[in-house]
């Protein structure tokens, strides 16, 4: 399986994420569930389940962010003009006015300031975009089978 890629301060983010649920988070809810306990009947206990469930959901969390870390590497984005990975590229689509131009993010879990959304680059989209250059138009079948055309009219890194 291909690595994900991801930028540092995405990497950094998603570690002190599990550190926070580690160290803060889960201990405060085990809390709860020892606190929910002396109540008296587990069974209709709705503090202890619901203090169960919460702790079994940021577990899970923590769990799909470690394996995310574990199959990621902190990348840069392409420098070659080219689009890759970690780049923000513009694009128009077909039939729209020029000032209707789009700008995403490469990236698998990235966040960006400024409104910018993030395409991964597993979508049809940005599979399609990949190794592209300023200029270049590509064709996409999309999931529900219909064709859409973009043009890229900025790369930017």
């Amino acid at each position: 399986m291909a690595k994900r890629v991801l930028s540092k301060a995405t990497y950094q983010r998603l570690e002190a994420e599990i550190t926070h649920l580690e160290k803060v988070v889960l201990p405060e809810v085990a809390d709860k569930i020892g606190r929910a306990r002396e109540l008296g009947d587990l069974s209709e206990n709705g503090d202890y389940h619901a203090a169960k469930d919460e702790y079994g959901m940021l577990n899970d969390r923590k769990n799909l962010v470690r394996t995310i870390l574990e199959d990621a590497e902190i990348g840069e984005p392409a420098r070659d003009g080219s689009v890759g990975v970690l780049s923000l590229v513009t694009v128009l689509f077909d039939g729209d006015d020029p000032d209707m131009a789009e700008t995403y993010l490469i990236g698998h879990i990235e966040e960006q300031a400024d409104g910018v959304e993030v395409m991964s680059p597993v979508s049809p989209i940005g599979n399609a975009l990949l190794g592209r250059s300023e200029g270049d138009s590509v064709s996409v079948t999309l999931e529900n089978g219909s064709t859409v055309s973009v043009t890229i009219t900025k790369v930017a890194h």
